[in-house]
């Protein structure tokens, strides 16, 4: 089985500051949902950049994952999330050939939402699925890092009991879906965007103690606040001393469990960082190269452009791709 925490308890509310830094900056793009209802047998396969995230929501009725030779069956009320998306199936038992979701024909109901319906008026129990499913850009802005950290699969089943505010949206999901309303997408797309939170907060929260790296380092609260501060601030002139007084440690003591944790000196994190906010401002925010420097901290435009070349290969221009 590949790795998929659930949803556990909530850890202690000192690390509330971190985790508020990551919501703020997730970001969906690029949204594209389907509202699908089949009766087995039935096999849909996806085939999701790995730039992209795929979800899942089982509205009704139960569906097999199956992820290579990985599978885990999927009740009603259970929600996935793929970060980086991938090949994988949902069926109704091993044995059926899937089909490409972009091969299954389908209603559009507006620009970014779709509905595939195999005709069945209802679902038996055992019968069929009704489920939702969204396709998306998924940015944590300058905790992009996190994604590569996140298992293949985030399984949150038990994000209802935990989280029992995110029903009625799941379920306002699918009223939209079903219904041809004025403003569809954007109020599906806004819904999308809490509920994805919701996942992500419920994995940070309780399902990723084991990964290590950069979630440890955030669930420690002393490093933890060390690492939100920098994220706060990346243009702020940081210097290890900076970092080691929000730690309130020794520089030798703080570098040194900084890099054990992160694999990374201090400042080596804050100049990747930067680079990483650098290249989404200029590609997506298409700021100007003076703007990003001054907002990074760098004293001239000619520092930021040595420092961006010597960090991604690439002058801000060619990142800009112009």
């Amino acid at each position: 089985m590949p790795d998929t925490p659930t949803v556990g308890q909530p850890p202690p509310r000192k690390s509330s500051e971190w985790i508020n830094a990551l919501l703020l900056g997730m970001r969906l793009s690029g949204l594209s949902y389907r509202r699908v209802q089949m009766r087995a047998p039935f096999a849909i396969a996806f085939d999701t950049d790995a730039t992209c995230a795929q979800f899942h929501f089982i509205a009704q009725g139960s569906a097999i994952l199956r992820i290579g030779d990985d599978v885990q069956r999927l009740e009603s009320g259970d929600a996935v999330l793929l970060p980086r998306g991938g090949h994988h199936c949902l069926l109704s038992s091993p044995e059926v050939e899937s089909r490409d979701i972009e091969q299954i024909d389908a209603i559009p109901l507006c620009d970014s939402f779709s509905c595939i319906d195999d005709g069945s008026a209802r679902l038996e129990h055992g019968q069929g699925v009704r489920l939702f499913s969204g396709c998306m850009q998924f940015d944590l802005g300058g905790m992009q890092p996190l994604i590569s950290m996140m298992p293949a699969v985030m399984h949150v089943g038990t994000l209802l009991s935990r989280y029992p505010e995110v029903l009625p949206m799941l379920e306002a999901m699918e009223r939209e879906a079903s219904l041809s309303r004025a403003g569809a997408a954007g109020i599906l797309s806004r819904l999308a965007d809490v509920v994805a939170a919701s996942i992500v907060r419920g994995w940070v929260e309780c399902g990723c103690a084991e990964i290590g790296g950069w979630v440890e380092a955030l669930r420690d609260p002393r490093l933890g606040k060390v690492i939100a501060a920098v994220h706060r601030q990346p243009g702020r002139h940081w210097s290890v001393a900076d970092m080691a007084a929000e730690m309130g440690s020794s520089r030798s003591a703080f570098a040194e469990r900084f890099r054990t944790a992160l694999g990374v000196s201090p400042l080596g994190y804050v100049t990747q960082l930067r680079m990483r906010l650098a290249t989404q401002w200029i590609r997506e925010k298409r700021l100007s190269i003076d703007q990003v420097a001054w907002q990074l901290g760098y004293g001239s435009q000619a520092a930021f452009s040595r420092a961006f070349k010597r960090a991604t290969g690439q002058t801000p221009g060619e990142a800009r791709g112009g």
